[in-house]
């Protein structure tokens, strides 16, 4: 039994490593441009279809992170209700076009797109109409993966190519970390621990930046808190009525 749970940490622990030795110029980038657009006043809206949403989710609206993020959460799309439609409508090209639009992204804004295999419609149309308003990209995805897979949209390229910043999450082909002799199918996902792991290092290292450099950004403090002090209930009331306006979800 402690071989099998071995095989699991052990897996996570090779790719978080990984991300460590290969990643770190492209997170150092990635958190200079989110310090850069916060000190302007911009927003980071964070995307994802099916469970790359779950990265999104993690920053938004969270005690010790950042205030200026926003999880775009399309509900046909999450996989919050009606699950197995939304693996076909994360494929339908244009789309990704309208939920950019409709969130009324412009620059001094950026976003953050992330998407484990990197090839389909949407995340890849959202990245495309954030490059054509002028706005920043940063990417997640799985390099391997992504380059194993045949080209879904009509363009024939992936997420990292319409990105400013394009990391790697290392996670292997299939999101699947853990087999077993006779059984025919790898198990064990890895691209949510992978995911959050990347958005929360730029967002920890952004932050930590921008207080290193003089500048105090909007840091929510956690909600359980308020049964120990008034303000922290205070503190983060100001800053949910600060962005209120700007952020369609809050």
């Amino acid at each position: 039994m402690e071989n099998n749970f071995r095989d699991y940490y052990e897996g996570v622990a090779k790719i978080l490593n990984k991300i460590q030795t290969t990643q770190v110029e492209k997170i150092i980038q990635a958190a200079n441009l989110v310090e850069k657009a916060t000190r302007l006043g911009g927003i980071v809206h964070v995307f994802g279809v099916g469970h790359s949403h779950l990265v999104a989710e993690d920053v938004f609206w969270r005690g010790a992170t950042l205030a200026n993020i926003h999880a775009v959460l399309e509900p046909s799309l999450t996989g919050h209700q009606e699950i197995s439609k939304g693996e076909y409508l994360e494929k339908i090209e244009n789309t990704g076009r309208v939920i950019f639009n409709y969130h009324r992204i412009a620059y001094p804004d950026i976003v953050i797109v992330v998407s484990n295999s990197g090839n389909n419609a949407v995340p890849i149309d959202f990245a495309l109409e954030a490059k054509n308003k002028g706005v920043s990209v940063i990417s997640i995805s799985s390099f391997e993966y992504s380059e194993y897979l045949k080209p879904l949209h009509s363009t024939e390229k992936k997420l990292k190519d319409f990105s400013d910043i394009a990391i790697d999450n290392c996670c292997p082909i299939g999101d699947a970390i853990i087999e077993v002799e006779g059984f025919p199918y790898k198990f064990g996902a890895v691209s949510t621990i992978a995911g959050i792991f990347l958005i929360q290092t730029i967002l920890s290292l952004a932050t930590k930046n921008m207080i290193l450099h003089g500048f105090e950004p909007d840091v929510y403090i956690n909600g359980s808190l308020y049964s120990n002090s008034r303000e922290a209930e205070e503190h983060n009331k100001k800053l949910t009525e600060k962005y209120f306006s700007r952020i369609r979800n809050l």
